[in-house]
């Protein structure tokens, strides 16, 4: 099981990958970034890389993976999830019934 929620990345060449593991971060700033001289590349590199030699915390390279790909516009915005989408319906149909 993933330790993290799964974020699309779109690389600069096209290619994807889902990434919900620091593993798999690691592997993702291997690809084809826009900008691997951006700083907040740099720091989600070292931090990931920190994080698998098990000093620094894998939720705090996470975000900084996820904020570097959100600022070179790599993540693909996520699709609800379907319990989310049945929550939605259920909320609609509710306030489409006339009060008792």
């Amino acid at each position: 099981m993933s330790r993290f929620l799964p974020l699309t990345i779109r690389f600069a060449t096209g290619g994807s990958m889902v990434v919900s593991s620091i593993a798999d971060a690691k592997k993702a700033l291997d690809g084809a970034w826009k900008d691997k001289d951006a700083p907040d590349y740099l720091a989600a590199a070292r931090l990931v890389d920190d994080a698998i030699a098990g000093i620094c915390r894998p939720a705090v390279a996470f975000a900084a993976f996820k904020k570097a790909a959100a600022q070179q516009g790599l993540l693909k915005p996520a699709d609800p999830s379907a319990a989310l989408n049945m929550l939605d319906q259920l909320w609609s149909r509710d306030r489409k019934k006339p009060p008792p």
